[in-house]
């Protein structure tokens, strides 16, 4: 009884959550909250759910988290994923406008507002994703990579490492997934959903969660096919770049889920690469870090 009802949590945990924090957010909306609160509530929840989920049923025990990791991810999570991007916001994108008002050019009214808000959501993602997809490619192949490594350096993966990014790197995707829907217009409440499935797909992805994704594997870029981007084999690292959705990597043939195994060691080669938060910030300054020398690398 209780291996069934375990199989029945894998497929309806990542579904069920993501739905109930959107229905949460709607209720909060409707009870008068203002959209910066009640998409925050609903993140919030998804991030709650998704710890519950990996004590629950995890995919990898030996991924649990100790104190050192939960206090280095926390500091990247605050400083990188939170901090960051409100800075970057109130400087660029208020900037960006203002001087794009100066100038008689009306750019922000490019947006299509007039269509219903999900569909709103699913152009931001597919445009998002699209431009997203190409700065992964060229993190994992191009001189960007000694920035995305800080990205790969975990050893295992749970909820709360996926903030882990350089601040440079996140810098750069926010010239990517933000900034260009500040300028064209993107609506408060179309910002609001893109955020809450943004944060909680994020959660999932990097999550020690046996969920399982069916066709949806097919969609979303979810754990299940975000743990072989994480393997330590280049080969199958440099696959399933989508950041939100996956779509761009069948389009490009990027797509790659083995059947018949579990994905191995995760990391960079380097095994005594620094994985503390302040280390992490000058790592990038040593060229072949990741890979035990300073020869032969990006």
């Amino acid at each position: 009884m209780l291996e069934h009802g375990r199989r029945f949590l894998t497929w309806v945990a990542y579904p069920g959550v993501v739905v109930t924090a959107f229905a949460l957010h709607l209720v909060l909306l409707r009870a008068g909250l203002s959209v910066g609160v009640s998409s925050y509530a609903a993140v919030v929840f998804g991030a709650v759910a998704v710890l519950l989920l990996e004590l629950t049923i995890p995919y990898d025990a030996s991924w649990r988290p100790d104190r050192e990791d939960v206090r280095n991810d926390l500091l990247f999570m605050v400083v990188v994923q939170m901090v960051l991007p409100t800075l970057l916001t109130l400087f660029f994108g208020i900037t960006l406008i203002r001087a794009l008002q100066a100038s008689d050019l009306s750019v922000t009214e490019w947006w299509p507002r007039d269509l219903p808000i999900a569909v709103q959501v699913v152009l931001m993602l597919l445009v998002a994703e699209l431009l997203r997809y190409w700065l992964h490619v060229a993190a994992h192949n191009t001189p960007l990579w000694r920035l995305h490594a800080v990205h790969h350096s975990p050893k295992k993966l749970y909820w709360l490492n996926v903030g882990r990014f350089h601040p440079a790197e996140k810098a750069m995707q926010f010239l990517f997934d933000v900034l260009p829907f500040i300028v064209v217009g993107v609506g408060e409440p179309v910002f609001a959903a893109y955020f809450i499935f943004y944060a909680i797909n994020g959660f999932f992805q990097h999550s020690n969660v046996d969920a399982r994704y069916g066709a949806l594997n097919y969609v979303v870029s979810g754990a299940e096919l975000h743990r072989w981007h994480h393997s330590k084999r280049i080969e199958e690292s440099n696959n399933n770049y989508g950041n939100n959705l996956i779509v761009w990597d069948l389009v490009f043939r990027s797509w790659f889920l083995p059947r018949d195994r579990r994905v191995g060691e995760l990391g960079l080669l380097n095994p005594d690469y620094p994985t503390d938060f302040v280390s992490q910030l000058t790592t990038p300054l040593e060229p072949g870090l990741d890979k035990h020398s300073t020869s032969n690398a990006f």
